[in-house]
């Protein structure tokens, strides 16, 4: 195969890499006032990483002796990342200049892309030391934007958070990575899923353990979640809103891949891993959530909780269990995206941002679409029907109970009712308790439109696209198999 064939399949991220080195040079020359100029070329250019995702970016083949690896799997995780990315984008502006006085720097942006060509790795990925190329460019992106306000101490102690506690998950990950390499002699991940079928030995099973740790740090599932409320509250909220998405889909993505390419013949060894960290991310992070006073740690945990339910999926080692998982990925996102916007929309008239629960008291009386929005994706967030955040929930038992994981799905099915609590007792505060000073019109029709858009989407009216949803869904699940 010729190289420029080769660099074809890697077009996403060679349009995103050399956008952000240019724009970091425009940065670098035009100061604080190409901000914005720079914001929106970064939109323009994830939208052309998703056009280029149409022909050999996801036509299935292996690139660069193998390492990189382009088809229907990557390019579904890839569309779902740069949605989450261009969001987060659109919505930082307005933010930064309310809340540090000051427009947002250009840097912001170009973080935003550099850690999406790490996360596009990350899912293309079919060798263990690309892998994890990938992932610590994503994480290096990631510990700069969490501290992104210099001036604000909830951030900077979130970036140093962050970065403590990745760089103890990278450590485990990569002894994972030299215990596979050791016993098996290669990175690659269908020479590595060879050795596994001819019997997984005591070493390849430890390796298999630490690498599963790894991962389970990065998308934030128990006993492995300790960062993620303190980040989730510390960060300014569109990079939350950011970490919130994009990266859980790519750290997803990357542990399907892992679990069932590269170690798909071990699969009774890590399912117990998987199972057990889906009921006890589903567990606690219905139970944690229960106490929190702030709205972003509650989406904190309501993102752990989220987790469980999508490894419920990946347990079951099937194809339709992996696209359960990308289905699910699909609602999270825009329910999660929505809820963010409405949080950004939590500010008083001086201009100043609130984030207790307590603030959205009575909401609904004085911003009664507002209210609307948000109680649909909260009911969604459960998974209540007919919002489409059920049939997400539907489509992970549904696939644990073909694959004859009875008392999984029951006990996830049993769960998730603890969960609903804390879902519903922010629409009886918006609805049932007395008004608190009301927040200020959506001045940004932009952001406006995005939460109508992701209110219409998790909708009812969303299931008329779950034939599309489910049928790229299989389509990329079966690229794995």
């Amino acid at each position: 195969m010729s190289y420029a064939s080769q660099l074809m399949m890697t077009l996403p991220e060679v349009i995103l890499s050399i956008g952000a080195i240019v724009l970091m040079l425009v940065a670098a020359w035009g100061g604080k006032g190409s901000a914005r100029a720079i914001g929106w070329v970064s939109v323009a250019l994830l939208i052309g990483a998703g056009i280029s995702l149409i022909g050999p970016a996801t036509g299935g083949g292996h690139a660069f002796y193998g390492l990189y690896r382009a088809d229907a799997f990557s390019g579904f995780a890839k569309l779902l990342i740069y949605i989450g990315a261009a969001v987060s984008i659109i919505m930082a502006p307005d933010y930064f200049q309310r809340t540090a006085g000051d427009d947002m720097r250009p840097e912001y942006p170009v973080l935003i892309l550099l850690a999406a060509v790490g996360m596009g790795v990350m899912v293309s990925a079919s060798d263990l030391l690309m892998l994890y190329v990938g992932l610590e460019l994503q994480s290096l992106a990631a510990y700069v934007l969490a501290a992104f306000m210099r001036q604000d101490n909830r951030s900077a102690e979130a970036g140093l958070k962050y970065f403590v506690l990745g760089a103890l998950a990278s450590g485990i990950l990569l002894y994972g990575i030299s215990l596979v390499y050791g016993f098996t002699g290669t990175t690659l991940f269908d020479v590595i899923a060879s050795r596994y079928a001819a019997g997984p030995s005591m070493g390849l099973l430890f390796g298999l353990v630490f690498v599963f740790a790894g991962l389970a740090f990065k998308i934030s599932a128990v006993p492995f979640h300790m960062w993620t409320p303190d980040v989730y509250e510390g960060a300014p909220t569109p990079v939350t809103a950011f970490f919130a998405t994009a990266p859980k889909v790519a750290a997803m993505g990357l542990a399907v891949r892992v679990a069932i390419e590269a170690m798909g013949p071990a699969v009774d060894q890590w399912r117990q891993i998987v199972i057990f960290a889906a009921l006890a991310s589903i567990i606690l992070g219905a139970v944690g959530a229960i106490g929190q006073s702030n709205i972003k740690r509650l989406l904190a945990y309501s993102s752990i909780n989220n987790v469980g339910f999508m490894l419920i999926g990946l347990a079951a080692g099937t194809a339709q269990g992996v696209a359960s998982v990308l289905i699910y990925l699909t609602i999270y996102v825009a329910m999660t995206l929505g809820s963010f916007l409405i949080v950004l929309q939590m500010r008083r008239e001086d201009g100043s941002f609130v984030e207790t629960i307590e603030s959205l008291s009575g909401m609904s009386r004085t911003r009664p679409g507002l209210a609307l929005a948000l109680a649909m994706f909260m009911f969604s967030l459960a998974g209540v029907p007919p919002l489409f955040g059920f049939y997400a929930k539907f489509a992970v038992f549904s696939a644990a109970v073909n694959a004859g994981f009875y008392p999984l799905a029951a006990v996830g099915i049993a769960a998730s009712v603890i969960g609903a609590y804390y879902y519903l007792r922010i629409v009886k505060v918006m609805y049932f308790d007395d008004p608190a000073p009301s927040f200020v019109p959506v001045s940004n029709r932009l952001e406006g439109g995005l939460i109508a858009l992701s209110a219409l989407f998790i909708s009812p009216l969303g299931y008329l696209l779950i034939p599309a949803i489910s049928g790229w869904a299989t389509v990329a699940a079966r690229a794995l198999f």
